[in-house]
């Protein structure tokens, strides 16, 4: 790839051309304008972007836009409900095993710990994330980069030596897979779908009965589902049986509205379950509930409760944004205001900005993440303040994944 200061940010792209940075935006996810992520920030080569000029796209009005890049997915999923409400409330231990890949803080190992799971192995680069991982569990916890051979020993290693034996009942991951490009006809792969390659060769050495993927809703959109569809063919490739489908993660008692993609598959002849919904969206969890008595806790710096000190301007400016809304009108996924008597809006950590407390003048805390994202009070953050927010903003929410996790164990018990 070409030096950074070579490349273009949306917002270089959007002023030069006179465009709004949400359409620049929207030409990426589509899949019509491609971009490298790197740090979360898109950059865009200047011949790709000569390239996509060409088709007129930004002169075309926004309806015909809109219809050239479809936003949604025509798929018809074939979901088996699982109906998970009789064993919500107390699980019990089983000898089922779980392992983790790109676990980051241990969103979803922790759910799956919380639907019974015994969790032998977890993998990821992110250095303070492994630090929270450490704190909050007591199987093995691979750091480094999974692209390497070494790395991938020493996971598969510690997964094995936690076995003792035993089948590994279910390999998750939630897999980056922005590499996925058209060219004429056929689609094809760059570099940056190394870390889902490899994802694909572990499954294939561990040969777990399940897999859970998680990934974002926006992917049953790119190519116009083709990339879905690749990943699914790749998964049957290696001797199992995959269903898909979109789950909110608000419908299992995570006060906040989080919609994710999730692909459950199996090699053992099982029929593979999604969790049915809990809860319907009258009887949400709201973030008043989540955190209101934080408001009055004093700051805390071991229970990740530390308020962010802000200028009496800013104080002004966030006090004065609307529940819903966003601090900026380029950035309407980052310093977002949650809604009081609703579930929360998505939680996300963007460049900095993370989502205005409801009724007070700043930014929530990290425990306040935590609790919008369904982590349990005794679960510890480390690292620096921003990178703890991090860490919270990419996890699976752990209630999300124990439902998943009880699905899972109704279709082994059929």
């Amino acid at each position: 790839m070409k030096r950074k200061e070579a490349l273009l940010r949306i917002e270089d792209v959007a002023k030069q051309h006179n465009v709004s940075q949400k359409s620049v935006r929207r030409a990426i996810h589509a899949g019509v304008l491609e971009s490298h992520k790197t740090g979360g920030v898109h950059f865009i080569q200047p011949e790709v972007l000569a390239k996509f000029l060409d088709s007129h796209i930004f002169e075309q009005k926004a309806e015909n836009y809109k219809q050239q890049i479809p936003t949604k997915s025509t798929k018809t999923d074939v979901i088996n409900w699982a109906d998970i409400s009789k064993n919500w409330d107390n699980p019990s231990k089983t000898a089922l095993t779980a392992a983790d890949l790109f676990c980051g803080a241990g969103g979803m190992a922790k759910g799956f710990e919380m639907a019974g799971f015994q969790q032998v192995g977890g993998l990821d680069w992110f250095k303070e994330a492994g630090l929270t991982y450490r704190e909050n569990f007591n199987h093995p916890h691979i750091e480094g980069d999974i692209t390497q051979r070494d790395v991938k020993d020493a996971f598969i290693s510690a997964v094995k030596s936690g076995l003792n034996g035993k089948p590994l009942t279910v390999l998750s991951g939630g897999f980056p897979c922005q590499g996925f490009s058209m060219s004429g006809s056929r689609m094809v792969e760059d570099e940056r779908n190394s870390l889902y390659k490899d994802m694909l060769q572990i499954i294939e050495e561990l040969q777990p009965e399940f897999i859970v993927a998680e990934n974002v809703k926006g992917l049953r959109s790119m190519l116009q589902g083709k990339v879905e569809d690749k990943i699914k063919e790749d998964i049957a490739k290696l001797g199992y049986v995959v269903n898909v489908t979109v789950l909110n993660a608000a419908d299992y008692y995570v006060p906040q509205k989080r919609e994710r993609i999730i692909f459950v598959a199996n090699r053992i002849g099982k029929k593979n379950k999604h969790p049915k919904p809990l809860l319907s969206p009258e009887h949400y969890i709201t973030t008043k509930e989540a955190i209101h008595d934080l408001v009055q806790l004093k700051d805390n710096a071991a229970f990740n409760h530390v308020r962010t000190k802000h200028r009496e301007d800013m104080k002004k400016r966030l006090a004065k944004v609307p529940e819903g809304k966003s601090l900026y009108d380029n950035y309407s996924d980052s310093w977002k205001k949650c809604v009081w008597n609703e579930a929360s809006c998505t939680i996300k950590e963007n460049h900095g900005g993370v989502n205005i407390h409801p009724i007070e003048p700043r930014v929530i805390t990290v425990r306040e993440m935590a609790r919008l994202q369904s982590f349990p009070d005794d679960f510890i953050f480390k690292g620096a303040k921003g990178k703890q927010m991090m860490q919270i903003g990419n996890a699976v929410p752990p209630l999300l994944a124990k439902a998943i996790g009880l699905a899972l164990r109704e279709s082994i018990s059929k």
